[in-house]
């Protein structure tokens, strides 16, 4: 069982999700929200989240392509890499829910919770090695000022052993979630077991 982390707000237990807005009723819904509900995730019919954006099923399902394609592709940065700066953002974007969900993804790939805890409490000098620190330094940099993003912030990654590929998932999780984590703190809020 993994240990119960709470700091400056943030947690890696599991929330729920309220929207703001009304949501789709899955028995009522067209035959193309319920296949893009079906596409999105595999809770997507008993999610605040999804059945909210379910209204514009065409960009729900754009949406659902893009995210499952950056964080579930083959090949490239490790899965437990891609949470990592998922969590780093979302952390950084103030966005409680995303944060405990990545936290928790975290933690399974990887096995471990202690770069989870440096997240929370200090995020800028979070990661238990060279690598793991130049993914949580370069997320935190490309979320509060991407306009600043030069070739010595890419080659900091180089130098702490990222290839291309993986250089390339880091950019494009650490951009969905200045996204996502958008949506989920505009549209809702984080509900407490």
């Amino acid at each position: 069982m993994t240990t119960l982390i709470k700091s400056n707000g943030f947690t890696n237990e599991t929330l729920d999700w309220k929207a703001w807005l009304d949501v789709v009723d899955c028995a009522r819904a067209t035959t193309e929200q319920l296949e893009v509900l079906g596409l999105s995730n595999p809770k997507a019919k008993t999610s605040d989240y999804y059945l909210l954006l379910a209204h514009q099923p065409a960009i729900l399902r754009q949406r659902s392509e893009a995210y499952n394609a950056i964080m579930y592709a083959p090949g490239g940065l490790p899965r437990a890499e891609r949470e990592l700066s998922a969590l780093t953002v979302s952390r950084i974007n103030g966005c409680v829910y995303c944060a405990s969900v990545h936290a928790q993804r975290f933690e399974q790939l990887a096995k471990r919770a202690d770069t989870v805890a440096q997240v929370f409490d200090a995020p800028r000098t979070a990661g238990t090695n060279d690598r793991e620190k130049a993914i949580v330094q370069f997320s935190v940099r490309l979320t509060e000022s991407a306009e600043n993003i030069g070739p010595d912030d890419i080659q900091a990654l180089k130098d702490a052993g990222l290839a291309t590929a993986e250089i390339l998932d880091l950019l494009h999780v650490t951009s969905i979630f200045a996204w996502a984590n958008r949506l989920m703190m505009n549209l809702g809020e984080p509900v407490y077991s």
